[in-house]
This record gives structure tokens, C-alpha cells and sequence, in this order.
């Protein structure tokens, strides 16, 4: 895939099983700096692995992967140290407040007492939390809740931010505050990739989407190129055309041009 912007993440021939099941057989992807990168696909086709990957939480068993330049597994501190992840489980303390969760979580980052206090107000007032500071993180609404996951994520400033299904249960509403954070987290320069079963919320965010079918990549473009493509209305109908258990199977996918 050709691209005129440095990349963020760089996969190569990722493959990964549990027991006897392939989960990920030969994966390829690169995901420029400042964008966002949706990755589709249906439930354990391999998204979250590959999340987990890449945030050095499992090892690969075959393959490569980097994040602005250092090895996931060589290199597993240094990734840590420039990354932050959104996983589908909440990570908040219910029994903390949200300013609490926050402190928490700039200490575990080590940040510096002078920068914690402002960071943790920074956070608080750039996600609407300010109001709700000393209120216990149990009492939230779940959009509320999840705004304050993504606020933890952000403490220690990283530069590559994985999003696994952020907005999973979530209403209309919250769901599309939650957008609007991470456009305005991408036009600060931060990288995106974002795993989703909402295609409505890969073709608001998305500049690619990645298709994962079978543990392997299936297409790789913008979401009007792989509408084009498949002449198809929206990406429901792509999706569904890539991941037909009666389509033709192919070691080719589409890429950006």
C-alpha cells in the first residue's frame, strides 16, 4: 500500500492462534500518522488480538509489528510509553470519583505532582466531567463513564491511541460525543485505530477501514473508495459483501491506490 504519510503502525505477516484455532494468519497493515484506522470485522475474526498485539499486551507468534518505529516485542517499554488503550471492559474504579480515577491514573504514569494537577483538570473539563469531579464513578451514566475510560487514556499525552469498540452500549448521543473527542484528538496529531461492529461509526471517523475476514485482510481503504468498489450505498453492504461465507475466497485484498 502506497501512502504519502510516515507510519504509526507498521504490521507484517501477523499470526497469532489460541490452542488450535487461528485467529490471525498473515496480517499486513500500515496506519499512517494523525488518522484514523477502523478495523472491521465480525466477532473473532481478530481485531481485539490485534489491539492486544500491538499494545503489547499478548506476543505474536509469527510476523511483525511496530509503532512509531519500536518493535512491540523487542521493544515492549518503549511502546508502552507512547501509547494509550481503550478496551472494551471499563478500567474506571466505581467506588473513585472521576478526579480520582484520573489522579490515579497520572500517577501510575509517573507524571510529575506539578503536571498531574493540571492535567487532571485539563481532562476533566475537556470531556464535560468537570461538574461531576467528586462524584463516585459508580453514580455516572454509561456515557459519562466512557467518556472518563478515554480521559484515562489520555493522561500521559500518547501519541498512538487504540479504541477497542469505545462505544459499545452506549446511546445515539453519547456515542456521537464520544466522536467528536476523538476528531478532536486526531486533529491534535494523535493516531487512531479503532475497532468497531458500527460501520455508521467507521464511516464518521474512519480515513481507512480494514476489513478482517478469516484472520486475514480482506480490503483496505477509504470508506467512499470501498463503497465505490462494491458499488454499494453504504458500508453495511460492503461488510457484508466481504464477509460472505459463500463468496470466493482470494489471498488478494484492496488497497489504497
Amino acid at each position: 500500500m502506497s501512502t504519502t504519510s510516515p507510519a504509526a503502525i507498521e504490521i507484517t505477516g501477523l499470526r497469532k492462534a489460541y490452542a488450535r484455532q487461528l485467529v490471525l494468519d498473515g496480517l499486513d497493515l500500515t496506519v499512517p500518522l494523525g488518522t484514523v484506522t477502523a478495523l472491521l470485522g465480525a466477532n473473532g475474526a481478530g481485531k481485539t488480538t490485534t489491539v492486544s498485539i500491538l499494545s503489547t499486551l499478548v506476543p505474536a507468534d509469527a510476523g511483525s509489528a511496530t509503532v512509531l518505529g519500536h518493535d512491540v516485542r523487542s521493544q515492549p517499554d518503549a511502546v508502552r510509553r507512547l501509547i494509550g488503550l481503550t478496551g472494551q471492559l471499563s478500567a474506571v474504579d466505581p467506588l473513585l470519583t472521576a478526579q480520582e480515577n484520573l489522579r490515579l491514573m497520572a500517577d501510575l504514569r509517573l507524571l510529575p505532582r506539578s503536571r498531574r494537577r493540571h492535567r487532571v483538570d485539563e481532562l476533566l473539563e475537556t470531556f464535560g466531567l468537570a461538574a461531576a469531579r467528586r462524584t463516585p464513578t459508580q453514580a455516572l451514566s454509561g456515557g459519562m463513564r466512557r467518556k472518563l475510560d478515554l480521559a484515562m487514556t489520555l493522561v500521559g499525552d500518547p501519541r498512538v491511541v487504540f479504541l477497542d469498540e469505545p462505544t459499545t452500549g452506549l446511546d445515539p448521543r453519547a456515542r456521537r460525543d464520544l466522536w467528536q473527542q476523538v476528531r478532536e484528538l486526531v486533529s491534535d496529531g494523535t493516531t487512531v485505530l479503532l475497532t468497531t461492529q458500527y460501520l455508521e461509526e467507521a464511516d464518521q471517523l474512519a480515513d481507512t477501514v480494514a476489513v478482517l475476514h478469516g484472520g486475514r485482510l480482506v480490503a483496505h481503504d477509504t470508506p467512499a473508495g470501498l463503497k465505490t468498489a462494491h458499488d454499494a450505498g453504504s458500508l453495511d453492504d460492503v461488510f457484508l459483501a466481504l464477509t460472505d461465507p459463500e463468496a470466493p475466497s482470494t489471498d488478494q485484498h484492496e488497497e489504497i491506490a
